[in-house]
């Protein structure tokens, strides 16, 4: 009997570990769905108008965390050829002038931002107009390493999908102009009580002026540097060549 009992060997329990590889097998397909979710999510927008962007929703977030319940959004969506023509090539003049030649991402500018901020003073960016869309529809403010890879992708995503002048009109539709203000046809109607088809090419100038900042500045009350800029991007505007300079989408 003895013997017997030595010669018998105990099997090891290998059923734990089943379990945990399924779990982990779930896990790999995580980016899969994410990558198939994504290009959907893009793909519909570019025929659908978005009833709200993600800014929208992290400002109304905020704003209630501040306890400011009275907090409105305002925001209407406009075709682009609904919208004045001096607004569109007014929004590219301002921020972002290579944006018919460069799949999403221009180089030249941030070469040139990286050599400005390296020699210090205030931090200059490089988004580009189709980079902006992509933070303001679809993520969230701050910064982080992981916010900016999902960036990149949505940008990818939306100059492949999209053409130029949806990735233009998203843009001009969900830009915020002032707080609780997005969209050309909403800050037209704040500010000067006329939809945004008949903004004169100062208007146009003056809504793209206050982007850096449009919390702070005012498209109706223009104090001296948003004059300065409105100026500025209406020569800019002309040196481009009008509207004529985003026909060829």
């Amino acid at each position: 009997m003895g013997a017997e009992r030595s010669n018998l060997k105990v099997e090891p329990d290998l059923e734990p570990s089943r379990p945990r590889r399924r779990h982990w097998k779930r896990l790999l397909w995580l980016p899969v769905l994410f990558v198939g979710f994504s290009v959907l999510q893009v793909l519909a927008l570019r025929f659908i108008a978005p009833p709200v962007s993600s800014v929208m929703l992290w400002r109304y977030g905020e704003a209630l965390g501040e306890g400011d319940w009275s907090y409105r959004l305002h925001y209407q969506w406009r075709d682009l050829d609904q919208m004045a023509p001096s607004l569109p090539i007014s929004l590219v003049a301002a921020e972002d002038q290579r944006f018919p030649e460069h799949n999403g991402f221009d180089l030249q500018a941030i070469e040139k931002a990286r050599d400005h901020n390296a020699r210090g003073g205030r931090l200059r960016g490089a988004s580009t107009i189709s980079q902006q869309v992509a933070k303001n529809l679809f993520l969230w403010q701050g910064r982080s390493w992981i916010r900016k890879g999902l960036e990149v992708w949505y940008t990818v995503l939306i100059e492949a999908l999209w053409p130029k002048s949806r990735i233009l009109e998203m843009y001009a539709n969900i830009a915020e102009f002032g707080d609780g203000i997005y969209g050309a046809q909403a800050a037209s109607r704040q500010y000067w009580n006329k939809d945004a088809s008949r903004l004169s090419p100062a208007e146009s100038a003056r809504l793209a002026a206050v982007l850096p900042a449009p919390r702070r500045y005012n498209a109706a009350q223009p104090g001296p540097y948003v004059q300065r800029r409105a100026t500025w991007i209406q020569r800019q505007a002309r040196q481009l060549g009008g509207s004529g300079y985003l026909s060829e989408d």
